[in-house]
């Protein structure tokens, strides 16, 4: 049975456009880069920040590990609640626990800041477990993250499903031995979803509930 749920954060369970945007911003006007639009931003949605700001701004290592401190300054106080559930995240939380399944969050955001926001919405009920990488960036790539949530709790990754809205997700899933479901309401899109191989695409929450309802009365022999 198909009875082990890992959900991406960023992207998946909530919106948090406002406030990955605005600490990116306050972070890249450090070093004088001033962004006039804050959409040329959303880049910064799934990747680890560090790998980011390198990526997409060209700052070395050593600016880069400044731009994060920088950014972590006003997230901690401020954006970690710029935040919004996407409408009928809770009821597919709440129907998949219902179910008996088991549900995690694995997010390359530090597991402290991803329990603060789950915490502040009322979803930290529905996980086992809130799993991020470390303030130091250890466990920030997902296939090493969903490797070590694996291990930790003895899950075979034959009965788990990784359900995010970005490639690392696919592709973090694929190379652990397990399924992976896209959902194209995040910041990935379809077509990046389809080119890392997702096999399973979610338009919205309503479809994503209607995906693991499907899959779960598959497993049961319904």
């Amino acid at each position: 049975m198909l009875n082990h749920l890992i959900f991406d954060l960023d992207g998946t369970l909530t919106d948090p456009f406002e406030g990955i945007t605005r600490c990116v911003a306050h972070a890249l006007a450090r070093f004088d880069i001033r962004v006039a639009d804050r959409r040329a931003l959303a880049c910064y949605i799934g990747p680890p920040l560090k790998q980011g700001f390198m990526a997409f701004h060209g700052l070395s290592a050593d600016e880069a590990e400044t731009a994060v401190a920088a950014y972590r300054e006003r997230f901690a106080e401020v954006g970690l609640y710029e935040n919004t559930v996407y409408p009928g995240i809770e009821d597919v939380l709440a129907a998949r626990v219902a179910e008996g399944q088991h549900l995690f969050v694995a997010t390359s955001k530090p597991w402290c800041f991803a329990t603060g926001i789950l915490d502040h919405f009322g979803l930290s009920q529905y996980f086992v477990h809130i799993h991020g990488s470390e303030l130091d960036g250890t466990r920030s790539d997902k296939t090493d993250l969903l490797a070590y949530v694996l291990d930790k709790h003895g899950l075979a990754a034959g009965r788990a499903l990784m359900i995010g809205d970005r490639r690392y997700d696919v592709v973090g899933a694929t190379a652990n031995g397990m399924a992976a479901c896209g959902v194209s309401y995040g910041y990935g899109g379809r077509a990046e979803l389809l080119a890392a191989g997702a096999t399973t695409i979610c338009e919205s929450p309503a479809a994503l509930a209607d995906t693991l309802a499907r899959l779960t009365a598959r497993d049961q022999g319904q």
